[in-house]
């Protein structure tokens, strides 16, 4: 089989996500993985994943060896009738799990990382490094 040559760009954006979830070669292992977000400020990236029902203890945001964000999710939910004089016809149980791993760029700051979950919706803050410019001022001499 003959695979298509990707073409790489100058964002690491379109480059990650795009080329991880828009290829054939790599069918969606879960039809109801969260939809993810990313925005782009001038002083940090947001990673928004839907999360409706989740609270901060079913997310397990890290740094792995190689430096890559991983965003853990496992969320388990148990539906009762309590009603003793009744027997089960049908009793749910509801369990999911996701993880997501993500190659960040270069001017992510990483020590500085944060994450919140809030109305439904994890955020990953991605502080970028400050490049500071530095001014070269200094006398010439004209000779």
């Amino acid at each position: 089989m003959m695979y298509p040559t990707f073409a790489r760009r100058n964002s690491w954006l379109p480059t990650v996500f795009n080329d991880f979830f828009d290829t054939d070669y790599m069918p969606k292992a879960n039809a109801t993985a969260p939809a993810i977000n990313v925005k782009e400020t001038e002083k940090e990236y947001i990673v928004e994943l839907a999360a409706p029902g989740m609270t901060k203890e079913d997310f397990n945001v890290n740094l792995n060896q190689e430096g890559d964000l991983v965003i853990k999710m496992e969320h388990k939910q148990e539906t009762k009738d309590e009603d003793q004089k009744a027997h089960y016809l049908r009793r749910e149980f509801n369990y999911s799990k996701y993880e997501q791993t993500l190659i960040l760029p270069d001017d992510v700051n990483k020590e500085e990382i944060g994450a919140k979950v809030a109305d439904g919706v994890l955020s990953v803050t991605l502080p970028k490094n400050i490049k500071e410019e530095v001014k070269v001022e200094r006398q010439i001499t004209v000779g």
